[in-house]
């Protein structure tokens, strides 16, 4: 297991066990995450899983995918350095303990 943390916009957290292998989106959908709405279900066909992964983590998620920064200039959010799609960031052992901000809006 993995564990990561949801900092919402007002700064209440929600630490979770994830299986490695899924998505940050896929964690945060089964487990009822408010501010990830992932309307395509984890295709990267829309921006509404869009989350800043936390400064101390930033070096660790690894590049966009080929296609995420396209789909994040349609993120309802300002875009920042640390801005990812959770539906591209798949846990790993090498992740646990990963920290990720959600944005004010997503659609």
């Amino acid at each position: 297991m993995v564990q990561i943390t949801f900092i919402q916009p007002d700064g209440g957290q929600t630490t979770l066990d994830a299986a490695e292998g899924a998505s940050v989106m896929e964690t945060a959908v089964n487990n009822g995450i408010d501010g990830i709405f992932a309307e395509c279900g984890g295709a990267m066909m829309c921006a509404t899983c869009h989350c800043y992964v936390d400064e101390a983590w930033a070096g660790k998620t690894g590049a966009r995918v080929d296609g995420e920064e396209d789909m994040l200039e349609c993120a309802a959010a300002e875009l920042r350095e640390t801005s990812r799609l959770s539906c591209q960031l798949k846990l790993s052992s090498e992740l646990d303990g990963l920290v990720v901000h959600l944005p004010e809006e997503q659609a």
